[in-house]
């Protein structure tokens, strides 16, 4: 086993525990074996799929923040931490299992998404708010009695609402019926990508380590923040760019963004430069179901360059992000090695 699968299977183990717990508190609710049963089957199939890269870069940031690797944190460290990384996960699945109802889309992680497995359906909907409430139940049995507490309820909630924020914008901006490019902009997109990914996604692993490390100060939360809100946006728009420009094979799902209408980072580019003609077919052909249109909407994108404008966007930021993460203040116990880490994930990943 490398490395990286031991610590993924350190980590996977206490997901385990945490069903254990959470099925425990189902029994003494004296719910029926079915209903236990659902809600495990539930937990299992949304959670612990993925790359987990949220989850385990709590773990890495608290290592790294109290100046040691993650394999050398004792089991009880360890397992705190980690679960704080769960909770994220399950975050991360509460809002999956939505958005794939909302997009109608077909897979998720290389699987059916949930609702399209037989027998669920509509039940997805309720299944979505409970991986919610398992956080809440979990965060309450491990961190009640820390000074910190209420600093997660209340990270959880405001990101929680952040990113359907940013999910509401989304969906208001890309109707997928009516079909209207004037409503994108770089603007809209920007708040879209900061609001829905880059808080959960980038902000809250660290912030949630800080917490646990006792760096609470506002101003060491800023200048995280500062830096991994701009990271996040970086890392949607190689979203973006992937899901038109990757493989299936590469990311992992099929890309959809064309056909769904979306305010993607793309779409945007190529409406900054396109031309009267150009403009005319992205009209006639973006967020059309049918894939001979995507296919033309795609090889507009390989015409006008799309790929260019994106690395140089890449690295320019790059450069940006290198340089506000070397003037970070590492007084207060805060280390410039966690967001170095974080921005190394992002930089030129195919997936």
């Amino acid at each position: 086993m490398s490395s990286k699968e031991v610590a993924r299977k350190r980590f996977i183990d206490v997901f385990d525990e945490l069903v254990e717990e959470l099925k425990e508190i189902l029994v003494s609710y004296k719910m029926p074996q079915e209903a236990i049963d659902w809600f495990v089957k539930n937990l299992n199939y949304n959670t612990p799929g993925g790359k987990l890269n949220r989850g385990l870069s709590v773990v890495d940031t608290f290592a790294i923040l109290n100046n040691r690797t993650a394999d050398k944190l004792s089991d009880e460290e360890y397992k705190k931490v980690a679960i704080l990384g769960w909770c994220i996960e399950l975050l991360q699945a509460y809002f999956l299992v939505a958005d794939d109802m909302m997009d109608q889309s077909k897979t998720r992680r290389g699987q059916k998404c949930w609702y399209l497995v037989e027998g669920v359906g509509n039940i997805a909907i309720n299944d979505s708010f409970m991986l919610e409430g398992a956080i809440y139940m979990i965060l309450k049995k491990h961190f009640k009695k820390d000074s910190y507490y209420v600093d997660l309820l209340d990270l959880f909630h405001e990101v929680t609402f952040q990113t359907e924020l940013g999910q509401l914008l989304d969906l208001v901006t890309a109707d997928e019926e009516y079909v209207d490019l004037s409503k994108f902009s770089l603007d809209k997109h920007s708040f879209i990508v900061i609001f829905k990914t880059a808080y959960y996604s980038f902000y809250l692993p660290v912030a949630l380590a800080m917490y646990m490390s006792g760096i609470s100060s506002e101003s060491d939360l800023k200048q995280v923040k500062d830096i991994l809100i701009p990271l996040g946006e970086y890392f949607q728009i190689q979203d973006d760019y992937l899901d038109c420009f990757g493989t299936p094979e590469q990311i992992g799902k099929i890309g959809t963004d064309i056909k769904d209408n979306k305010c993607s980072w793309v779409i945007n580019q190529a409406l900054l430069k396109a031309t009267p003609e150009q403009r005319e077919i992205l009209d006639n052909n973006y967020g059309k179901k049918d894939d001979k249109s995507e296919e033309t909407v795609k090889q507009l994108f390989k015409e006008m360059n799309i790929e260019q404008i994106y690395n140089d966007y890449e690295e320019s930021i790059v450069e940006k992000l290198r340089k506000q993460i070397d003037q970070i203040d590492e007084s207060n116990g805060l280390k410039k090695d966690v967001l170095t880490a974080f921005l190394n994930k992002v930089y030129k990943r195919s997936k």
